[in-house]
């Protein structure tokens, strides 16, 4: 299995289809996916990546006031961070927010919407992949906004005219249609992934380009698949076969920092979800993450954020 298929098989992705939509020109919408809404399909995500999927016609989009993009029929466009996005045809000043155009979702959580002027037609799918705490890392390499030509992947042909097919049944209220998409939603952004990757320069540096190396992708898979495990640099560099002075070296200059500074920040995220999304105790919460005492666990955590993890947790119940 390659390094981002071991990253992809530890986050916990699960995709969803939760508005089918149809706009008639003109007409100009914006939001963002509320993590709420992903509820009948998965227990409320940590990370949300959202899409549409234009079944027919054209729309233009802007993600956070940048510039605009045209996404046609046959294109799905990501947003990997989920930022708020206005989008329509044509372009104009005025948005109306989808959560006023929703209507109630059906026994499948697909919500309806239409709206526009009544001219030319485009019909979307607007769903989304989440995750847990350990997508972040991935979604923070990615930019904002990702255009997908579903044609132009591997497969494409057969995804396009599935997700067209799908998409045409959900109306009919069809169990199936919704599974086949939400099914779909996966596919479509581990492929959009891979082309991401192939398409960084040589010189990229950070956690994709770290990822996109054989030797420290399959660390990186290794740390994530088994944060607690008890690694050494030197450990690491014997899985994949590299000295360990080579080892350190090549993965602080891709990734930015040595590796064991890496797994114990990556080990400090993950213990901050577990205190602020978890009922689980403090010990309970350090042996998850690789360590063997709760005092030591917590020496690290003041160490990283001020202050020791029980009272993280209440101020963040706080908050």
């Amino acid at each position: 299995m390659d390094a981002l298929s071991d990253v992809l098989r530890v986050v916990g992705l699960t995709g969803g289809v939760f508005i089918d939509a149809e706009f008639t020109a003109p007409w100009w919408v914006a939001g963002q996916v509320a993590p709420e809404l992903c509820r009948p399909f998965m227990a409320q995500p940590a990370h949300v990546v959202s899409f549409h999927y234009v079944v027919e016609g054209a729309f233009e989009i802007r993600v956070d006031g940048g510039p605009t993009r045209r996404v046609v029929a046959g294109e799905a466009v990501m947003m990997p961070r989920n930022d708020f996005h206005e989008f329509g045809d044509p372009v104009s000043v005025a948005a109306v927010g989808m959560d006023q155009l929703m209507q109630p979702a059906d026994t499948l959580g697909i919500a309806r919407v239409v709206y526009g002027g009544g001219g030319a037609r485009t019909r979307l799918v607007c769903g989304f992949m989440g995750g847990n705490e350990q997508l972040h890392p991935l979604l923070a390499s990615l930019p904002p906004v990702m255009l997908v030509d579903v044609a132009g992947l591997p497969g494409g042909e057969w995804i396009g005219s599935t997700f067209n097919y799908a998409a045409h049944t959900l109306g009919d209220g069809q169990p199936g249609a919704a599974s086949v998409l939400a099914k779909l939603s996966e596919v479509l952004f581990v492929e959009a992934l891979r082309r991401h990757l192939a398409s960084l320069p040589p010189e990229e540096v950070g956690w994709l380009a770290g990822l996109r190396d054989p030797a420290i992708g399959r660390a990186l898979s290794l740390l994530h698949a088994q944060v607690a495990a008890p690694w050494t640099a030197e450990a690491l560099a014997r899985e994949v076969n590299m000295s360990r002075s080579a080892f350190a070296e090549r993965f602080a200059a891709l990734v930015g920092q040595p590796p064991m500074r890496y797994l114990a920040l990556w080990r400090m995220q993950l213990a901050r979800h577990g205190l602020s999304e978890t009922r689980k105790t403090v010990a309970q919460i350090a042996f998850d993450v690789g360590y063997e005492s709760e005092a030591a666990f917590s020496r690290a955590f003041r160490r990283e954020f001020g202050c020791p993890p029980a009272g993280w947790r209440k101020n963040a119940a706080a908050h």
